[in-house]
C-alpha cells in the first residue's frame, strides 16, 4: 500500500475519530457520515495487515477479512447488538471511497 489514507493517519492518531473498539489489531470506530443508528468502520491496525481492497488480497493477507469480522462479532456481542449488517466495499465499481481494506458494521439498534 503505498499512498496514505485516513486511515492510516486515524490509525497513527494523527486525526481523531470516535473510538468504539480497540485491541492490538483492531480499531473500531464511529463513521462521521453513518447510514445507520448505529455505523461502525473496523480496520486492521498493523503495517502488516494493510490491503487496500478485497481485490487485493493475497495469500499472507487473505486472514485480514476473518479478524475484522471477528472484531465485529465481538464488539457486537459486548454491545448487545442482536441484529446488523456487514459490508465490503470492493474498488470503485464497487463504492469504495478510501482504498484501505475495511469492514462497514451498520445496525438499527443504537449504541
Amino acid at each position: 500500500m503505498s499512498e496514505l489514507t485516513i486511515f492510516h493517519k486515524i490509525i497513527a492518531g494523527e486525526i481523531p475519530c470516535d473510538s468504539v473498539y480497540d485491541t492490538e489489531d483492531v480499531l473500531g470506530f464511529k463513521d462521521i457520515h453513518p447510514k445507520a443508528p448505529t455505523h461502525i468502520l473496523f480496520v486492521a491496525k498493523k503495517e502488516e495487515h494493510f490491503v487496500p481492497s478485497i481485490i487485493d488480497l493475497t495469500d499472507e493477507t487473505q486472514h485480514v477479512p476473518c479478524m475484522l469480522i471477528r472484531a465485529a462479532q465481538e464488539f457486537a456481542k459486548e454491545k448487545g447488538i442482536e441484529g446488523f449488517k456487514l459490508t465490503f466495499h470492493c474498488g470503485k465499481g464497487g463504492g469504495q471511497e478510501v482504498f484501505f481494506l475495511h469492514l462497514h458494521f451498520m445496525s438499527q439498534q443504537s449504541l
